[in-house]
């Protein structure tokens, strides 16, 4: 499928296709390496340059991605007094090999834009500054720590860390996130451009929760922010494309479907109206990009809620302008070089030579939209024909292990199931005539049954802001 998503993504008017670099795909077992297949790094990186593209290499190797294990291999966990992502021996040896090893991959097939190659932007580490804090001095001390090891292995082009206000020098710190035009403080050093790595063009979906809808507008005007009011020079889709995560792929909580809201959905189908609106975007961009690396930027207000970027080449005269209306709920008229302007609720409007609106972030194509339509076009008649994985859920009396708290779940499981079965027993005191069970559990489901008959069940719903508290309570 490779060569078809490239030529899609070509085609709706990018330049850069970027990708994680899955640890545990790629090293397996200790000094076992598989980049055969599907985890041909090299060919899909070689795809990208056939196609006249470039890559953001984003090699981590903490990747998150909703990813199981953020991409970790489990053996890792097993080595003693290990300690993943912080100022450790054990861990910064082996995540300097595998960093070490897809550096020499990329550099020995000259894939880095410093040898002719696709490759213009590497990252090391993912957003490690959402926890940097709880790791105290050696939080500060691994960030050095990576970004010299990452800069020592000369590639030639920059190294990046995502969401890390405190890169050091030469790394680029990027921003992540839906409005990285209002939220990105910016670079933390003025010889570093504004970079965007994941502008989220949905989000992904977990058990139990509404699928997150992002309009193209709101897309588009994030996108026209982030190059009219940081100077964002570089702005990565996540996703553009989603996927599928098969088999035990997936991280906690997450749905089999990835991303299906993207410009291309989890099938690879163009999705419109995104696709085509950032297309005529993209084209909009390319059309003035000249005078947006060359040109004075100046800003100033046209009304309460309405404000212009101006974009001025002295030598050549070339001229953009971003009228941008924040008002979501109503059409505004503003005077701009002694034009009148209408603005649609929350959009910004691009003029070309300061004079014609070549684009509207709010304006959508009537003729780009489809819809997905679904038609049987084979029957399963065999049970051959799927695979089904059943977890053994086991009786008390046939237990092996047993334990009066609670136990680590990998330490446990060793990676062999993704879930980590507890079944108990309790007799109450009889002299209770209302007895009440109350569980407080990070799990993600409980099914409450009285005497092999079910009473009652609670979801925990996932947050990443609150903590996963759920109650069964019954009544004898």
């Amino acid at each position: 499928m490779w060569p078809s998503l490239i030529s899609k993504a070509k085609e709706g008017g990018l330049d850069v296709i970027q990708t994680y670099v899955f640890w545990n795909l790629h090293e397996p077992q200790p000094g076992q390496y598989d980049f055969s297949g599907r985890n041909d790094l090299v060919r899909f990186i070689k795809e990208i340059e056939a196609q006249g593209l470039y890559a953001c290499l984003r090699i981590g190797p903490f990747i998150e991605a909703e990813w199981t294990y953020g991409g970790f291999p489990f053996w890792l966990h097993d080595f003693p007094g290990i300690v993943y992502r912080s100022d450790n021996e054990p861990f910064k040896f082996y995540m300097q090999n595998f960093t070490t090893k897809i550096v020499k991959m990329m550099k020995s097939e000259s894939l880095f834009a410093s040898q002719g190659g696709p490759i213009i932007l590497s990252q090391i580490e993912n957003e490690y500054g959402n926890i940097e804090a709880a790791f105290k001095k050696k939080g500060v001390s691994y960030v050095r720590w990576a970004a010299k090891m990452a800069v020592e292995l000369q590639t030639g082009v920059p190294w990046i860390m995502c969401k890390q206000i405190d890169a050091p020098d030469p790394i680029i710190n990027t921003c992540n996130g839906m409005r990285c035009g209002e939220t990105f403080s910016g670079p933390n050093s003025p010889n570093k451009p504004s970079l965007w790595t994941e502008n989220w063009t949905s989000f992904y979906q977990v058990y139990g929760g509404k699928p997150y809808i992002r309009s193209a507008e709101d897309i588009a005007f994030h996108v026209a922010l982030f190059i009219a009011r940081i100077n964002g020079s570089y702005i990565n889709y996540y996703m553009y494309h989603g996927g599928t995560n098969l088999g035990r792929t997936g991280a906690a909580y997450v749905t089999t479907s990835y991303y299906d809201q993207s410009p291309l959905d989890e099938y690879g189908l163009i999705r419109q109206p995104k696709w085509g609106h950032l297309k005529e975007l993209h084209a909009a961009m390319k059309q003035c990009s000249a005078t947006l690396l060359q040109g004075v930027r100046t800003n100033f207000s046209l009304g309460q809620y309405q404000e212009a970027y101006v974009f001025q080449e002295e030598t050549r005269g070339g001229c953009v302008a971003f009228l941008t209306n924040y008002d979501g709920l109503h059409n505004v008229t503003v005077q701009f070089h002694n034009t009148s302007f209408e603005l649609l609720p929350k959009s910004i409007s691009i003029l070309r030579d300061c004079e014609t609106v070549i684009f509207n972030t709010a304006k959508v194509n009537t003729e780009q939209h489809n819809k997905r339509i679904l038609k049987r076009t084979q029957k399963f008649d065999s049970r051959d024909s799927w695979k089904e994985f059943k977890d053994v859920l086991p009786k008390i009396e046939d237990t092996s292990l047993e334990s009066n708290t609670f136990l680590e779940h990998m330490n446990t499981t060793k990676d062999k199931s993704d879930y980590l079965w507890y079944t108990l027993r309790f007799e109450h005191n009889l002299s209770c005539t209302e007895p009440v069970l109350h569980v407080e559990s990070f799990g993600h489901v409980a099914h409450a049954y009285l005497n092999n008959i079910y009473i009652v069940s609670s979801h925990a719903y996932f947050s990443a802001k609150h903590r996963l508290i759920r109650s069964c309570t019954w009544k004898s």
